[in-house]
């Protein structure tokens, strides 16, 4: 079955839909039995998409985890108010006092603070590595590093990763290996198929994809997926069922949704590549990014999210381009339908093993508006850009 047939068949099966199109939105804090015995096959079932008790979802909550799974080529799926409550979930399902992990330098902001403030008060040790590193992994590992955090692209600095060789590395010395797939969104990368064991996507975006529900999924192969499980429940994660609704009916347009992204955001790249003021362009297809060998070789597709590196600036060019911008919207997000624009001066605040040796970095995700006007728009605040240096 080709891809953009399973987003929207997968979720679908007659016991959640009832006989419609969509999934019903099943609400429900407390499940009742009619019996003493439709009760205890409850208690027992109650892992494997059985009315239980609210926390353990509802038909609406196991049609989304059964269409995320199969999107994602996993055993199952936990759902979670956010992406940043899925990822730190699903660290802490996995570790305790005195382990180790290694975090990709490049990772989202919200991770390495849970890292900074979250473990380390645990007791768990940090150590950030470069995306890039390759074999050199191998010299960062110790007897107590449980788990390798994978983030590809990387976030803001778009740095594609060697996910094949840092997984088969990681499984030679009994790691668990994660990865921040909310870029790949599971249509365009399956970690999963790449050795990797829990892949986590912020399905606020792309998923969801109409910037109006918070939500977090993570689906784990067989051999991790009954303690994600089991850990994130007894944490207490778990999700609405009209936000579940909300992120099914994103899911079915997901493919026709990501081929505009992509196809505008590669003609918006092109355009700031041959941009004067432009050092370079970091989208993953593009070669000037760095790991596009890894994107080419394995990713089915890219969206519509990537930065470019300014040759010179200062803060106030920064403030007057992002003041300047109509269509391009403030705003720490992406994957809807709107186009969005942060910048950094610099990076080094947020890296670790790698710095940031590069200029002013501006990040955008380009929407579902016609590309012209949005080479327009950034056409004029460059050159604002340009008399503010």
């Amino acid at each position: 079955m080709k891809k953009e047939t399973q987003i929207v068949s997968a979720g679908r099966k007659k016991a959640f839909t009832h006989g419609v199109v969509n999934p019903v939105v099943q609400r429900a804090s407390t499940i009742v039995f009619d019996t003493v015995a439709d009760m205890k096959h409850a208690v027992i079932n109650r892992a494997n998409h059985t009315l239980f008790y609210g926390r353990r979802g509802t038909t609406t909550h196991f049609a989304l985890q059964d269409a995320i799974s199969e999107l994602e080529n996993g055993a199952g799926c936990a759902l979670y108010p956010s992406g940043a409550a899925a990822i730190s979930n699903a660290i802490l399902s996995f570790v305790k006092t005195g382990d180790h992990i290694l975090m990709v330098d490049t990772a989202y902001e919200p991770t390495r603070d849970f890292c900074r403030v979250i473990l380390q008060n645990m007791g768990v040790e940090t150590t950030y590595y470069d995306p890039l590193i390759g074999e050199g992994i191998k010299a960062l590992i110790r007897p107590n590093t449980r788990i390798l955090f994978l983030e590809s692209p990387g976030s803001i600095s778009m740095e594609v990763q060697d996910v094949p060789l840092l997984a088969s590395i990681a499984h030679e010395h009994n790691m668990l290996v994660m990865l921040d797939n909310t870029y790949g969104n599971g249509f365009h990368f399956r970690p999963l198929d790449f050795g990797v064991d829990i892949s986590i996507q912020a399905a606020t975006k792309y998923i969801v994809g109409h910037s109006d529900v918070m939500m977090g999924v993570a689906v784990a192969n067989d051999k991790h997926w009954p303690q994600l499980r089991e850990n994130s429940y007894l944490m207490g994660q778990c999700t609405s069922a009209d936000d579940a609704y909300l992120a099914l009916r994103g899911l079915r347009t997901l493919a026709v949704r990501l081929q505009q992204h992509e196809k505008s955001a590669l003609k918006i790249a092109d355009w700031l590549s041959a941009h004067p003021l432009v050092d370079h362009v970091r989208h993953p297809a593009l070669p000037t990014c760095p790991g596009h060998e890894f994107f080419k070789r394995d990713f089915q597709g890219s969206n519509g999210l990537f930065s470019f590196v300014m040759k010179e600036g200062t803060q106030d060019a920064i403030n007057a381009f992002l003041d300047a911008l109509h269509h391009f919207k403030m705003g720490y997000s992406w994957g809807g339908f709107e186009s969005l624009v942060t910048a950094n001066l610099t990076l080094s605040h947020l890296r670790t093993a790698t710095g940031w040796q590069h200029g002013p970095l501006i990040r955008i995700h380009v929407g579902l508006e016609d590309t012209d006007d949005l080479i327009e728009d950034l056409a004029q605040a460059l050159t604002i850009y340009q008399q503010n240096i």
